[in-house]
């Protein structure tokens, strides 16, 4: 495939319109002072802008249009990026059906085409157009147009006074501005309304922003204390236009639109850094997006600020202040399993111990601590990851989950020749953890050595302080539940102060158990789960989850309702 420069060297020299002493003359100005081979041309006099294209034109079939009169459409520019428009110094011109029409400077460049082609999902067709035109074009079309996102400010989603008090900015490895949406006016308006997406996601306390298209529009969705809510949602025609933003600020590749991709990125915004974690998945009607909010300001230093109860609390301190051995927590995911391993690695973290993490991915960056990101695709795995890092002389680590048996098998040995190994599984209560390390195939007496203590965990709503109301339940109903303290209970009403749902932030049920050693020589014996758990809760007075859950009702923290739905299972 001949590139635009060889191509304009064989149209001239076949149509004799200059010479090759010219044509010589001109490839070393082009290399002496770094311009296009084009400009060389014209500004040597040997032709002129007007000539060239029309020789292009000719020999290649692709018809000219002058753009200093062309009258574009706002809705088609927005099918491509400006960023992109600029990278290649091409602007979108009509659609038809399936078909893009484009003006392009170098319609030969066949990386912008197929990167249009994955962008947009159209047949490319071509024009050509002098570079100048195509500049200024884009100079003019993509200035700022305020009425593409005031329908968003009319529906109430956002309001102007969001723009005046708050800005954003993006932290890459050196500081760049991002945007400051009360001085930058003249900005594209997809970049503000991603903007103001995420402003209004902190100020709603989301921990996640779910951006999914639809067959005829993109919708965004927070979660919200574990809840998704319907926020807002973006004509179709802005789709690609908003998913090619957040993949150029998550520094994900804009092609590729057919593999799931991961990345990440990090804002300032009101003098908070919060990071967020980027995952895309190809859908039926494009590519949906989830970004999780990792905000270190709610990570707290130490145990007593997460809002544990005081048994489950009490048990998690007698097993941290051990010297080695294993703690495990378990729960589904999003049950706040990682928030509560860094507050204790943060309970830890002083200058005389060796703390080191493996994690996938790394959710939060702490100092003090070594923190190690798998990566398969190269060989970094947790396996490979965790040997190398007892080579390092850890106190404390903290394997971010254990998947199969060769991770189980390294970490129980890790924890059996000192030191303190914390990590996570996914089973629907404490003494399950058990079971599970067993039939990955460890034995049970080095499971039964190396485990201090299990603890099963889940994320209840709170209720809203400024609005929760006295609610009468039928004592029957509490019978059956084994709920028989008497207490008043609450409901969820809604006010602006909760967004109306009637919940503001959540708070963590545990059960907790220490592995003593009568429950050893159990797991050593294969003891039956269900007797394991028996014993633990009549003998150890171990509170199971429910137990937990019931004590927050009493408390007036959250409603009977929240509770059953989060311990189902128990």
């Amino acid at each position: 495939m001949q590139t635009l420069k060889e191509n304009i060297i064989e149209i001239l020299l076949k149509s004799k319109k200059i010479s090759k002493e010219q044509l010589d003359n001109a490839l070393r100005i082009q290399k002496e002072k770094q311009m296009p081979f084009r400009k060389a041309l014209v500004e040597q006099g040997f032709t002129s802008e007007t000539e060239l294209l029309s020789l292009l034109s000719e020999q290649l079939y692709i018809p000219i249009l002058h753009l200093t009169k062309y009258r574009f459409d706002p809705e088609i520019i927005k099918f491509i990026p400006e960023r992109m428009s600029r990278q290649y110094n091409i602007i979108p011109l009509s659609r038809i059906g399936n078909t893009l029409t484009v003006a392009m400077s170098d319609p030969l460049n066949i990386f912008a085409l197929d990167d249009l082609r994955n962008l947009t999902g159209c047949n490319i067709e071509t024009v050509i157009s002098s570079e100048d035109e195509i500049a200024k074009a884009i100079d003019t079309e993509y200035r700022v147009r305020s009425e593409d996102i005031q329908q968003i400010f009319d529906e109430g989603t956002f309001t102007q006074a969001d723009l005046g008090k708050s800005e954003i900015e993006l932290i890459k490895q050196e500081e760049i501005e991002l945007t400051n949406v009360v001085k930058e006016s003249e900005k594209a308006p997809i970049v503000k309304l991603v903007d103001l997406m995420l402003i209004e996601a902190l100020k709603k306390r989301a921990s996640d922003i779910h951006i999914e298209p639809e067959e005829d529009v993109l919708r965004i969705r927070y979660r919200i204390d574990g809840s998704l809510y319907d926020i807002f949602k973006i004509p179709k025609r802005d789709q690609n236009a908003v998913l090619a933003r957040v993949k150029i600020v998550s520094n994900i590749n804009i092609t590729e639109a057919r593999i799931p991709q991961d990345g990440r990125f990090k804002i300032r915004c009101e003098g908070k850094e919060v990071d967020f974690r980027v995952s895309s998945l190809p859908t039926t009607f494009g590519q949906k997006f989830v970004l999780r909010l990792l905000d270190k300001s709610n990570l707290s230093i130490g145990l007593d600020k997460l809002g544990f109860s005081e048994h489950p609390l009490a048990i998690f301190k007698e097993a941290i202040s051990r010297p080695f051995g294993m703690i495990l927590v378990t729960g589904p995911t999003g049950s706040g399993k990682s928030t509560t391993l860094y507050s204790v690695l943060n309970q830890l973290n002083t200058p005389e111990r060796n703390i080191i993490t493996i994690e996938d991915p790394v959710e939060y960056q702490i100092e003090g601590i070594t923190q190690i990101q798998v990566k398969p695709e190269i060989g970094l795995d947790f396996n490979s990851g965790l040997r190398s890092l007892l080579r390092q002389s850890p106190d404390v680590i903290m394997i971010g989950e254990i998947r199969d048996a060769e991770t189980a098998d390294i970490a129980i040995k890790a924890a059996l020749t000192g030191q303190l190994l914390f990590s996570t599984l996914h089973t629907n209560d404490a003494i399950a953890s058990i079971t599970r390390l067993i039939d990955m195939g460890l034995e049970p007496f080095l499971v039964a050595s190396s485990l201090i203590m299990l603890c099963a965990q889940r994320l209840c709503r709170k209720l809203c302080l400024k609005c929760r109301k006295p609610i009468d339940i039928p004592k029957d109903f509490l019978e059956n539940i084994g709920f028989r303290e008497k207490t008043t209970f609450f409901r969820a009403e809604g006010c602006k102060y909760c967004n109306n749902t009637g919940f503001y932030g959540r708070i963590a049920i545990l059960e907790a158990i220490m592995i003593n050693d009568d429950m050893r020589e159990m797991i050593t014996q294969k003891t039956p789960i269900e007797e394991i758990k028996k014993y633990a809760i009549e003998k150890c007075g171990m509170h199971v989850l429910r137990d937990d859950a019931f004590l927050k009702v009493k408390e007036g923290i959250t409603t009977l309702d929240e509770v059953l739905s989060r311990t189902m299972e128990e």
